[in-house]
C-alpha cells in the first residue's frame, strides 16, 4: 500500500477550505497510508493521532510554530522516511507547508513532490509575504514533480513562479449526500436573509458587503455573516457607525456540518472578494439552492458566469453589489435561473467523489 506523507500548517480541528479538502480527499483514497506533520496550532492538540484515514503528528506549541515549522517538518520527515519509506510527498499549499516539503525533497530527490495550491491571497499579497525568501519561494513550484491547482487562476500562478512539471486543475468539491439529508427550506422568518459565510479578513471584503447592505436601506431584509477573523471587530464598529445593528447578524464561526442550517434560511450568498483561490463556501452554497454575487477575481470565473451560474459585482464598489442585490431580490425569474443553473453545475462538476477520483489518479502517475 503506497504510503504518503502530507505536509500541512494546519489540520482538524482547524478548518478551511484545505484542510476540508484533505480529509474529503483522503477519506475516499482508502488504498493509501497517508500521515501528516501539522503545527499544533493551540498546543492543545494531541501529539499523535489518527483522523479519519490520515496518522496525525503534531509539532510546535501555538501559532508562533508555523515559522518554525519548515525546518522542525523536515527533519521530523526524515526520521520518519528512515522508518517508513514513504513513496510521495504532498505539500498543502505554498507556504511553510510548501518550503517543508522543499527541503525534504532536497535531500531525497527520488521520492515524488506533489504540491496543492489553495491559496486565495493576490499575487501581490504573495510577493509581499514571501520577499525575504523569494528563492527558497520559487523552488517549491520549481522543484515539485507535479501540481494540483484548485483554479485556473492558481495554476497560471504555478506557471508564473517557473513550474515546469505538469500543473493539473482539481477544484475543490461538496458532499452533496451531506446537503440532502439537511435540506429544508422552512424560513423560521419572512425577512429576506443576505447571507455570506466567510473569515473576517481584508480580501474577502466584508466591509463592502457591509457598506451595500446599508444602501439597500430600510426594509424588509438582514445580513447574516457566519465566520471569525482579524477585523471582526473593525466590522463590527462599521456596522454600529452605520446604525445597521438590528439588521446585520454576526453569526461567528460555525462547525462545517452545522453551515447548511443556515443556509437553508437564506435567499442570497454574496462575497465581494477582492482575491480568491476558488471559494468553496460559494459552491456550498449554490449546492443550497441560493443564487450567488461574487466578484471576477482569481478562480472565481471558473464557476461564475455572469447572468447564468450567478452575478458579477464590481470589486470595492458597494453601490454595484447593492444594485445587484436589489436585482436578485426583485427578479424571481432571474434568480430561479441562477438557482437551477448553479445547482447542475455544482452536480456535474464539484462532488468529492469525483474530485478524489482525478486526485488517484494524480497518485497514479507519480508513485
Amino acid at each position: 500500500m503506497p504510503k504518503v506523507l502530507i505536509f500541512s500548517l494546519a489540520y482538524l480541528p482547524f478548518v478551511g477550505g484545505a484542510e476540508v479538502a484533505i480529509k474529503e480527499i483522503t477519506d475516499r483514497l482508502p488504498d493509501y497510508e497517508f500521515e501528516m506533520i501539522t503545527v499544533n496550532l493551540d498546543g492543545k492538540q494531541k501529539s499523535e493521532e489518527k483522523i479519519g484515514n490520515v496518522f496525525i503528528r503534531r509539532i510546535g506549541t501555538g501559532k508562533q510554530s508555523k515559522y518554525f515549522f519548515p525546518f522542525a517538518a523536515a527533519k521530523l520527515a526524515e526520521k520518519l522516511h528512515l522508518e517508513r519509506k514513504f513513496d510521495a510527498i504532498w505539500a498543502m499549499m505554498a507556504n511553510q507547508a510548501g518550503l517543508a516539503a522543499l527541503f525534504f525533497k532536497k535531500k531525497n530527490s527520488e521520492i515524488p513532490y506533489l504540491l496543492t495550491l489553495q491559496e486565495g491571497d493576490s499575487d501581490f499579497d504573495i510577493w509581499l509575504r514571501t520577499f525575504f525568501i523569494r528563492p527558497w519561494y520559487n523552488q517549491i513550484y520549481r522543484r515539485a514533480d507535479y501540481i494540483q491547482a484548485i483554479s485556473n487562476f492558481l495554476a497560471n500562478r504555478a506557471k508564473k513562479m517557473g513550474a515546469t512539471c505538469p500543473v493539473e486543475v482539481v477544484p475543490n468539491g461538496v458532499d452533496l449526500g451531506r446537503i440532502k439529508k439537511q435540506e429544508s427550506r422552512n424560513k423560521e422568518n419572512n425577512k429576506k436573509i443576505i447571507i455570506t459565510v466567510s473569515r473576517l479578513e481584508k480580501k474577502n471584503g466584508i466591509d463592502i458587503l457591509i457598506k451595500a447592505f446599508k444602501e439597500l436601506g430600510i426594509g424588509n431584509h438582514e445580513l447574516w455573516i457566519i465566520g471569525d477573523g482579524s477585523l471582526e471587530n473593525d466590522l463590527k464598529k462599521l456596522v454600529r457607525e452605520l446604525n445597521l445593528e438590528n439588521q446585520v447578524k454576526f453569526i461567528g464561526k460555525i462547525e462545517p456540518d452545522n453551515i447548511y442550517n443556515y443556509l437553508f434560511q437564506a435567499d442570497i450568498f454574496v462575497r465581494p472578494s477582492r482575491s480568491e483561490g476558488l471559494g468553496n463556501a460559494f459552491l456550498e452554497a449554490m449546492a443550497a439552492s441560493l443564487p450567488i454575487i461574487g466578484t471576477p477575481v482569481g478562480g472565481i470565473p471558473d464557476f461564475l458566469e455572469d447572468d447564468e451560474t450567478g452575478i458579477f459585482c464590481k470589486v470595492d464598489d458597494p453601490a454595484d453589489l447593492a444594485k445587484k442585490i436589489k436585482l436578485l431580490l426583485n427578479d424571481n425569474n432571474l434568480r430561479e435561473n441562477l438557482i437551477n443553473n448553479g445547482k447542475k453545475l455544482v452536480e456535474e462538476k464539484y462532488q468529492w467523489n469525483s474530485v478524489s477520483i482525478k486526485m488517484n489518479d494524480i497518485f497514479n502517475k507519480i508513485i
